[in-house]
C-alpha cells in the first residue's frame, strides 16, 4: 500500500512539475461570447471584469436589476448585462433570445449562480432543501440544456460548473448544500462523457470556502435559523449545542478561514482561456488538504469529522435519556 502511495503521489507531483515547465497556450479571445450566471457579486462579478479585460465578449446574467449599471459601467461595450434568474425558465428562454440574436455560437457557458446556507437535517425546512436544488442544481441544468444548441456550434466549447469540496466531502451540517452540489458533480460528469463526441469541454471547479457575501452572510442565516425552529426541535437539541456548533462551524470553520476568492476567479479564467483546460480544479489550500478525506475508507473520515466538528455538548434531549 506505501509503495503504491509513493508511486501515485511521484506520477502527480512530475506532472505538476511538467504543467509548470510546459504550460498549455490560451486561445484567442477575440469574437468568443461567455455566458456567465451570477455576475452581481462574487466569482461570477470578478469573471466578467477579468474576461473582458481580455477581449471576450461577455454576457453577464445578474439576479436584481438593481446592480445593472454599476456592472454595465465597469465593463466594455463588447458585454451584454442582463437579468437572469436561473430557477425561472423564461427568464433562460429570454436569456437565450438576446444572446442568439447576438451569436450562434457560445465558446463557454459558467454556471456560477448559487445559494449556501446550512443546518442539520431536523433542523431545516424541506422547502429550503427544494430551494437549494432549484438554484444549486437544476437551475444549472436547464442553463445547460437551453444553451447546448449554441454551444456544440462549435467544435472546443466548453461549460465550466462552479461546484465545492461539498460536492465530493458531505459534512454534518450543509445536506441541503452538498446534496446540490453532488448532483451537480454528477451531472458535470455526464455531461462530459456524452459530449466528448462534440469535443464540448467541461470543467468542474471545487473550492472551499472563499471571502464571498454568500459565506459572509452566512452565520446570520444560521442565527436566524434558530429563531424559526419549532419548539419540540429546540428542545430536543438544546441552545448551548446549537450555539457551539454554529461558533465553531460557521466562525471557525468557514468564516476565519476563508480564502482569497481571486484564486477561484483565476482557475475559471484558465478554464475558459486555455486551450486544454482540467477536469476538475481545486483551487486554494482548503480543497486539495480536504480532498484524502473523501477517498478514505468511511468510518474512519467519519470519525475524523467528529473530532474536527463535533460538539462538547450532548443535545438536550440524548442527555436526558441518558440520565434516565
Amino acid at each position: 500500500m506505501l509503495t503504491y502511495v509513493i508511486l501515485v503521489s511521484t506520477i502527480l507531483i512530475s506532472y505538476k512539475i511538467y504543467q509548470y515547465l510546459f504550460p498549455t497556450q490560451n486561445i484567442n479571445p477575440i469574437g468568443k461570447y461567455v455566458l456567465i450566471s451570477g455576475c452581481d457579486t462574487g466569482f461570477g462579478h470578478g469573471l466578467a471584469l477579468e474576461l473582458d479585460k481580455q477581449g471576450f465578449h461577455v454576457l453577464a446574467g445578474i439576479y436584481s436589476l438593481n446592480n445593472q449599471q454599476k456592472l454595465t459601467s465597469l465593463l466594455s461595450d463588447r458585454a451584454t448585462v442582463f437579468k437572469l434568474d436561473i430557477t425561472k425558465q423564461e427568464d433562460i428562454d429570454d436569456a437565450y433570445k438576446l444572446i442568439s440574436s447576438k451569436t450562434q455560437v457560445l465558446h463557454a457557458l459558467v454556471n456560477n449562480a448559487g445559494v449556501g446556507y446550512g443546518g442539520l437535517i431536523d433542523w431545516i425546512t424541506l422547502e429550503s432543501m427544494r430551494k437549494m436544488m432549484d438554484v444549486n442544481y437544476f437551475g444549472h441544468v436547464s442553463m445547460t440544456k437551453t444553451f447546448l444548441p449554441l454551444l456544440i456550434a462549435k467544435r472546443d466549447s466548453r461549460v465550466v460548473n462552479i461546484c465545492s469540496v461539498g460536492g465530493y466531502l458531505a459534512t454534518p451540517g450543509m445536506a441541503s448544500y452538498c446534496s446540490s452540489k453532488y448532483a451537480l458533480e454528477a451531472f458535470s460528469d455526464c455531461l462530459r462523457r456524452e459530449m466528448s463526441v462534440w469535443n464540448l469541454r467541461v470543467s468542474i471547479i471545487e473550492p472551499g470556502s472563499m471571502r464571498t457575501p454568500m459565506t459572509d452572510g452566512l452565520l446570520n442565516s444560521m442565527k436566524n435559523l434558530w429563531s424559526e425552529l419549532p419548539t419540540d426541535v429546540k428542545e430536543r437539541w438544546g441552545e448551548k449545542f446549537y450555539s457551539y456548533s454554529i461558533e465553531r462551524f460557521v466562525s471557525h470553520g468557514l468564516m476565519e478561514r476563508a480564502e482569497n476568492p481571486k484564486k477561484v476567479i483565476n482557475v475559471l479564467k484558465h478554464a475558459v482561456m486555455n486551450s486544454k483546460p482540467c477536469i476538475r480544479y481545486r483551487p486554494g489550500l482548503q480543497s486539495p488538504i480536504v480532498f484524502p478525506l473523501s477517498i478514505v475508507p468511511t468510518w474512519l473520515a467519519d470519525r475524523i469529522l467528529m473530532i474536527v466538528m463535533g460538539s462538547p455538548y450532548q443535545p438536550t434531549c440524548l442527555r436526558h435519556q441518558m440520565q434516565s
